[in-house]
């Protein structure tokens, strides 16, 4: 069985305890470090190479979180680096999205889609998101009708069509981590947290039409 490697970022030592307990229960994953602060995150990065790095984002050491996840990944380039934080503020979201980030939890997620977002990141190059619900009374503010480039444009229109990131890099004659890439930016500027929400926000906007026939997992625009 294949055995992962992570890290540990959190300053609360009963959570990082529970987080470390919990982990190592799952059988494939070995917890190599568990620290308080940005500093001990990025040095057991670079000592110990693990497959992810679980931070925290409110920690000594972390005011400028987007410049922490840049430091471990110059100290450490194939860790995977996954958010667990009681922040919901969708701009910190979209300031880490560029920089590659593979997850951003709210602390109120449950202990099954943690591990399932362990597992996604270690096994595959891909991205969760789990955010508590926004309340209904708050606006949704809508991205300007330019904010996407064309390309951008291109592969949100196939996303909305029902094309998985490998069919829309054919399609356009990309690289799958080219698609990746335009795809995290496209998250960035329309505040989006999944491919749904995406599709959702762009269709809305006016971006692109309304998808004649949602593929499964997508539903017509709010509001």
């Amino acid at each position: 069985m294949t055995r992962y490697r992570i890290v540990i970022a959190d300053d609360h030592t009963l959570l990082r305890d529970a987080l470390a307990e919990l982990i190592r229960g799952m059988g494939d994953f070995d917890v190599t470090a568990a620290v308080g602060d940005a500093p001990a995150a990025i040095t057991m990065a670079a000592e110990h190479r693990p497959d992810v790095l679980l931070m925290d984002i409110e920690m000594p050491g972390n005011e400028d979180p987007a410049r922490t996840v840049r430091a471990v990944q110059a100290a450490s380039p194939d860790t995977k680096i996954m958010v667990l934080t009681m922040h919901d503020d969708p701009r910190l979201l979209q300031s880490l999205l560029p920089l590659g980030i593979r997850g951003y939890l709210h602390k109120t997620a449950t202990h099954h889609a943690l591990v399932a977002a362990l597992r996604d990141a270690c096994s595959q190059d891909g991205l969760t998101v789990s955010l508590p619900p926004r309340p209904r009374s708050e606006p949704d503010p809508r991205p300007r009708p330019d904010v996407l480039s064309p390309r951008e444009l291109e592969v949100i229109a196939l996303v909305a069509a029902g094309h998985s990131n490998r069919r829309a890099a054919t399609q356009l004659g990309l690289t799958e981590g080219t698609v990746k890439r335009h795809l995290r930016n496209i998250f960035a500027k329309l505040g989006a947290v999944s491919r749904v929400d995406a599709v959702n926000k762009a269709v809305a906007a006016g971006l692109i039409p309304p998808p004649s026939a949602a593929p499964r997992g997508l539903r017509p625009p709010l509001g």
